[in-house]
């Protein structure tokens, strides 16, 4: 209709204008009155107005509707910018649970108050050796067999009724492996308060540090004084803690032999880690020795989670000569190499006197240098052995290995270790160096343990190295070496004869 209109008024404009046009050349032809041509004139300025109207009108709409399509054409953009956010959000979240799911050494699952199980991790599932379906809304009992599932079933009036459960105890792999786990049971309350299921977490317990440090022991202390008066002592829980595992451990058939026997059978391999110059592109040939089982490997368990229990028996100085051999071993055949491993040493091998009468025999045996080597001693053993340490280092630096002091975190115990016994590097508590760019009296204490160990010839590593900015106030700071998924990632010990160092 509008359309109509518009042409019904250009019309009688172009009408009007074209009679008036011709009378004006024609007058003898066509002649109008005054009153005739008066209205012409009068129907050609309205129609005229009427036709500029329409052209306002339609320029108008046409702006209104250039408007509506640019803020259509910018809903639209603000609406698939938020869905490609949306998308790319769902899908990191989707990655991380997943990295989650099936990277970390944890076994997680979840269940419903009938002990139907709704949710199960990777590792869960692994423990059980299961596919998915065949743990899906089962029963705990239809899957886990009574081993597992008698702890779970003990506490369920008290997991039903809103309580945390902590727990500790040896399990057994589906390959006959003992692990000492820390088991939590978490009841999942809704808005009303009521138990609606519960979680169930088992962390595999790798070796634990019993040292506390100076920034730490103000918290411990308000801890302890908030506890009640009758909390029994700590060192006895451990010590309760470490015999019921004892009795645990024999009730699964392990033993010392069955240690040995995994250690002499090679169901332990060996890793490397990367010690590289902070301040220099210098390829680096320093590594820490790190030891892994088979089931380790392929993220079923934690590194280190057997390592307890190897502990408990007093096999580590059995495992770290097993270690020992096997690098020196390997250098026997990297003849004038200048590779230099850091190996670990355990509170029992500090204390074997006939640990370093068997490092200088092998040595002799496999031709190597002693040099090649570097005894990384735990603070915290040195601290609480000090006359054995003394001792062992003594002994090794006169064969001609290096000795490191790990984890020192400024207390000044372990500074004073320094005046006792005669170390090559100090290597820097990861937990300062996590924080050196956040914590003040962390850069202080990372400032101060360099300085002192460079005014007595002293090199320092840093531990959990694991960004370039921490890289970088290293190298303000004058760190000599770092170590950490910064620097790179452990690796299979064999991958150096391939040349491959996988960061």
């Amino acid at each position: 209709m509008q359309k109509t209109k518009s042409y019904i008024a250009t019309s009688l404009a172009l009408i009007s204008a074209i009679i008036l046009a011709v009378s004006s050349f024609f007058p003898t032809e066509l002649t109008f009155s005054f009153y005739e041509s008066a209205a012409l004139w009068l129907l050609l300025i309205v129609a005229i107005l009427l036709t500029i109207g329409q052209i306002s009108r339609t320029e108008k709409n046409i702006i209104d509707c250039s408007d509506q399509l640019q803020i259509s054409k910018d809903r639209l953009g603000n609406e698939i910018k938020h869905r490609l956010w949306a998308e790319k959000t769902a899908s990191e979240n989707k990655i991380k649970s997943q990295f989650i799911d099936e990277n970390m050494p944890v076994m997680l699952a979840y269940f419903n108050t009938e002990f139907r199980c709704r949710y199960h991790n990777r590792i869960f599932r692994r423990w059980f050796s299961l596919t998915a379906d065949q743990i899906d809304g089962k029963l705990l009992k239809e899957f886990s067999g009574e081993e597992f599932s008698a702890a779970i079933l003990n506490n369920s009036k008290e997991i039903l009724a809103g309580k945390t459960i902590h727990n500790e105890r040896i399990l057994k792999s589906t390959k006959g492996f003992p692990y000492i786990f820390t088991e939590q049971y978490l009841p999942h309350l809704d808005n009303k308060g009521k138990t609606i299921g519960f979680y169930t977490l088992h962390t595999p317990r790798a070796q634990e540090k019993s040292r506390i440090t100076p920034k730490h022991k103000a918290e411990k202390e308000k801890l302890n004084e908030a506890l009640p008066a009758k909390a029994p002592d700590s060192t006895a829980k451990d010590t309760a803690s470490i015999q019921q595992n004892d009795m645990q451990a024999s009730s699964l058939g392990v033993s010392a032999a069955r240690i040995a026997q995994a250690i002499e059978g090679g169901e332990f391999n060996i890793y490397c880690q990367k010690i590289a110059p902070v301040n220099s592109s210098v390829a680096s040939s320093h590594y820490e020795i790190l030891i892994r089982m088979h089931e380790e490997e392929s993220n079923l368990m934690p590194p280190g989670s057997f390592l307890p229990l190897v502990d408990q028996f007093k096999m580590m100085p059995k495992l770290d000569r097993w270690i020992i051999n096997h690098i020196l071993q390997w250098l026997s055949t990297h003849a004038n190499s200048d590779y230099v491993f850091y190996l670990n040493v355990a509170k029992d091998t500090l204390s074997d006197q006939t640990f370093p009468i068997f490092i200088q025999d092998q040595i002799n045996k496999t031709k190597t240098s002693a040099t090649n080597i570097c005894f990384e001693i735990e603070a915290s053993d040195a601290e609480s052995d000090v006359r054995n340490t003394i001792h062992f280092t003594q002994k090794v630096r006169d064969i001609g290995c290096l000795v490191s002091l790990c984890s020192v975190d400024g207390n000044a115990e372990t500074l004073e270790l320094l005046n006792k016994i005669r170390v090559d590097c100090l290597k820097i508590d990861g937990s300062l160096i996590c924080n050196i760019l956040r914590d003040e009296d962390d850069l202080a204490k990372v400032q101060a343990i360099n300085s002192l160990a460079h005014q007595a010839n002293i090199k320092t590593i840093a531990e959990l190295v694991e960004t370039d900015e921490i890289i970088e106030k290293l190298k303000e700071i004058g760190i000599d070496y770092g170590q950490g998924f910064g620097i790179g990632k452990p690796h299979p010990f064999a991958e150096l004869d391939q040349g491959n160092e996988k960061g």
